[in-house]
C-alpha cells in the first residue's frame, strides 16, 4: 500500500467510500437555527470583555457546522447541539456536530424561564 492510498482510506457503506474525519480543538455548544443537507448553522450568546470600557458586552456568534448522516434525521431547527472543530471541510464550514443535548421543545420552556 502507498502512501496516497492511506490518505484516502475510509470507511466503505453501500458502495460509497466516506473519508473519516478527525476532531480536535474548541468544543461549542449552540442551539440550531437553520438545517441544510449535510450541514447546519448554530447560534450561541457570549460575552466579550471591551478593555477601553472595561465592561463586558454581549454578542452572538453563527457558525456552520457538518451533519453527519447517523445524526441527520435525529437534529431538528431549535435542538441544542455540541459541536467540535476539525480541519476545514470547505469555506465556511470548520466544525463537526458531536452530538445533540436537549430537544427543541425543552431548549424553549428553558428560555422561557431564563427569558433570554
Amino acid at each position: 500500500m502507498t502512501d496516497k492510498m492511506k490518505k484516502t482510506e475510509g470507511k466503505i457503506e453501500n458502495g460509497k467510500e466516506e473519508k473519516v474525519v478527525g476532531t480536535r480543538g474548541r468544543i461549542f455548544e449552540g442551539r440550531v437555527i437553520k438545517k441544510f443537507h449535510k450541514r447546519l448553522t448554530i447560534v450561541f450568546n457570549r460575552m466579550i470583555y471591551i478593555k477601553k470600557y472595561e465592561r463586558y458586552a454581549k454578542s452572538r456568534t453563527k457558525l456552520h457546522a457538518r451533519l453527519p448522516e447517523h445524526l441527520e434525521k435525529e437534529i431538528k431547527v431549535g435542538d441544542l447541539i455540541q459541536i467540535r472543530e476539525c480541519r476545514p471541510l470547505s469555506k465556511i464550514v470548520h466544525f463537526m456536530v458531536i452530538k445533540k443535548i436537549k430537544d427543541a421543545e425543552e431548549v424553549k420552556q428553558w428560555i422561557k424561564i431564563w427569558n433570554f
